[in-house]
C-alpha cells in the first residue's frame, strides 16, 4: 500500500498510551481533528483505578472528556464532532479549529490473518485503515508512544507518529550546558570594561554583542591556561552584564566538608551549590562525575556549619534496574534506604576520620540526624521550609512530577536535581522528554537558578574506561 503524502486536512487517531502519558494531548493538535476509538475508552476505563501517576492521568482525561461533552449537543457528539479548545494563547487568525470525534459505528476492515482483531492495538490498526478508506481526502495519522504499534502501522501503510508535543527540545545536543568558553579575543572586542571589589570578591562590568547570548548564573571561562579566568554571570541586561570571579574550590584551603573540586566543571558546580542566592541547581553528568558527592558535601557544610538550612532531604524515583525485589518492610525511611545506595556510599567518603570505629560511628549517627530520606509518593501537598532538598536520578521523572516536587519549596529552601539523561529507566520517557531536561531548559533564564553539565569522570580509571567503551 502506498503511503499518502502529508498535506491538507489531517485526522489523528490517538492510542491510549498518549493520553495516559499526557492528559492535555487532547488540546495539543490545534487545527487538526482527533479520533478516539471505542477500544481506547475501554482501556482508559480499565486504567483509572489506583494511585499511580498513570491512573491519575487517566482520571484527568475522563474529566476533560466529561467537560467537553457537557458543552456539546447530542448531534455534535454523534456526527459533527466536539470543538476542542487550545492550551496556547492564540489570536483569532490562529485559533484552534480542531474537533474531537468518537467512534459511534463499527468500522470494519480485514486485517492480515496474523493480526487478530481481539487485541486492542490491532483493533486500533483496523480502525485507522477503515478511516483511510472512508475518508480518502484526509491524511489519517496514528499517534502512539508504542514503537511496535508504529512499526506495525507502517507495514500496513498507515502513517504513524510518536507524540512529539511533550518534547522540550528537538535534539538533546541543543540542551543548555551551563558553561561557555570565551573567545580568545573576547577581552579585546569589548566595548566597555569596568572592575571593582566587594566583600573580597572581584567583579567586572562588560559590554559587548556576545553578552546578549548569556544567561543568568552561566559559568564562563577563558581558554588560555596562563590567564585562566573563571567567572559567573550575575546581573544581565541586553549587551551589558556583571560577572563575578569564582571561588577556586580546587585549593586545599577552600575545601567543602573536606572535598575539593578536581576539575573546572566540579568547581563550577560547587560555586552554584554554595551560593545562597541560587535557589535551584541542576547537575547533569555521567556516572562518576561527582554529582552526588559534591552536592552532599555542600549540603552538609551549609546545614551543620553555616546553619543556613535546618536539615537535608534526599529523595529519588524508585525505578528498579532489574527485577523488583518485592515488598520492603519498615518505615518510610527504611523502605527508601535500599534505593539510597549512592547516598550511603558518598557518606562513607565524607565520613573518613582518624578517630577509630567509635568516632566514625558517632559521626555517622550525627550525619543521619541531619539527613532525611523521603519517598516521592508522599510529597504532594507538603511545604518544606529552610531545607536543602536533593532529587537524585531526576532523569526518570516526568515534567509533571518535577513540577510537583519543585513547587513544594517554601522560603529558604534550595533544591538540587541530579541525573544522567543517558540512563532513563521510566517507560515512554526519552532524553528530550525527561523532566530533568524540562527544568534545565525552563530555568536557564531565571536569575536564581544555575546549571552545569559535568563532563569528566573522577570515580576511577576503570569506571572512566567503562563509561567510554561499554
Amino acid at each position: 500500500m502506498i503511503k499518502k503524502t502529508i498535506s491538507g486536512k489531517r485526522l489523528f487517531v490517538l492510542d491510549t498510551n498518549v493520553l495516559m502519558h499526557d492528559p492535555t494531548a487532547l488540546f495539543r493538535f490545534d487545527e487538526h481533528d482527533i479520533f478516539l476509538p471505542m477500544v481506547v475508552l475501554e482501556e482508559l476505563d480499565r486504567g483509572k483505578k489506583g494511585l499511580s501517576e498513570v491512573s491519575r492521568n487517566v482520571r484527568q482525561v475522563s474529566r476533560f472528556l466529561d467537560d467537553l461533552m457537557l458543552q456539546a449537543t447530542p448531534s455534535e457528539m454523534m456526527s459533527s464532532g466536539l470543538p476542542l479548545p487550545s492550551t496556547h494563547n492564540q489570536d483569532e487568525q490562529h485559533k484552534a479549529t480542531g474537533k474531537l470525534f468518537f467512534q459511534t459505528t463499527e468500522i470494519e476492515h480485514a486485517l492480515p490473518k496474523d493480526l487478530p482483531g481481539l487485541l486492542a492495538d490491532n483493533a486500533i490498526l483496523a480502525i485507522a485503515i477503515g478511516l483511510q478508506e472512508t475518508q480518502p481526502d484526509t491524511t489519517v495519522t496514528l499517534v502512539s508512544k508504542d514503537i511496535n504499534l508504529r512499526i506495525k502501522a507502517s507495514i500496513l501503510g498507515i502513517h504513524a507518529e510518536d507524540y512529539y508535543n511533550d518534547k522540550v527540545l528537538d535534539d538533546v545536543d541543543l540542551l543548555y550546558l551551563g558553561s561557555d568558553e570565551l573567545a580568545t579575543d573576547f577581552w579585546a572586542n569589548l566595548k566597555e570594561l569596568e572592575s571593582w571589589s566587594h566583600e573580597g570578591q572581584t567583579f567586572y562590568k562588560v559590554t559587548g554583542d556576545i553578552v546578549k547570548d548569556w544567561y543568568p548564573n552561566q559559568l564562563i571561562y577563558s581558554p588560555g591556561e596562563n590567564d585562566n579566568i573563571e567567572a559567573v554571570v550575575r546581573n544581565h541586561n541586553g549587551n551589558t552584564a556583571d560577572i563575578e570571579i569564582l571561588n577556586d574550590f580546587r585549593k586545599e584551603n577552600h575545601a567543602v566538608w573536606g572535598i575539593n573540586a578536581r576539575n573546572r566543571e566540579q568547581n563550577f558546580a560547587l560555586n552554584l551549590l554554595m551560593d545562597p542566592n541560587v535557589d535551584f541547581v541542576s547537575l547533569l553528568g555521567q556516572a562518576g562525575t561527582g554529582k552526588t558527592l559534591l552536592t552532599l558535601a555542600a549540603a552538609l557544610a551549609q546545614t551543620t556549619e553555616h546553619k543556613q538550612y535546618v536539615e537535608i532531604i534526599m529523595t529519588r524515583v524508585t525505578v528498579p534496574v532489574g527485577e523488583d525485589i518485592g515488598f520492603l518492610p519498615g518505615t518510610e525511611e527504611e523502605k527508601m534506604t535500599p534505593w539510597m545506595g549512592a547516598l550511603m556510599d558518598n557518606l562513607e567518603v565524607l565520613n573518613q576520620t582518624d578517630e577509630g570505629d567509635w568516632g566514625r560511628q558517632a559521626t555517622n549517627d550525627l550525619l543521619h540526624r541531619w539527613i532525611k530520606i523521603r519517598s516521592l509518593n508522599f510529597m504532594r501537598g507538603r511545604t518544606f521550609l529552610n531545607r536543602f532538598i536533593i532529587i537524585d536520578e531526576a532523569q526518570n521523572l516526568t515534567s509533571k512530577q518535577m513540577k510537583t516536587l519543585i513547587t513544594r519549596a517554601g522560603p529558604g529552601t534550595k533544591i538540587v536535581c541530579l541525573g544522567n539523561i543517558a540512563q532513563i529507566d521510566t517507560p515512554y520517557l526519552s532524553e528530550t522528554t525527561s523532566g530533568l531536561t524540562y527544568v534545565v531548559d525552563r530555568f536557564k533564564e531565571w536569575p536564581h537558578s544555575g546549571h552545569i553539565t559535568l563532563l569528566r569522570g573522577e570515580r576511577s580509571r576503570l569506571a572512566d574506561y567503562a563509561s567510554e567503551h561499554l
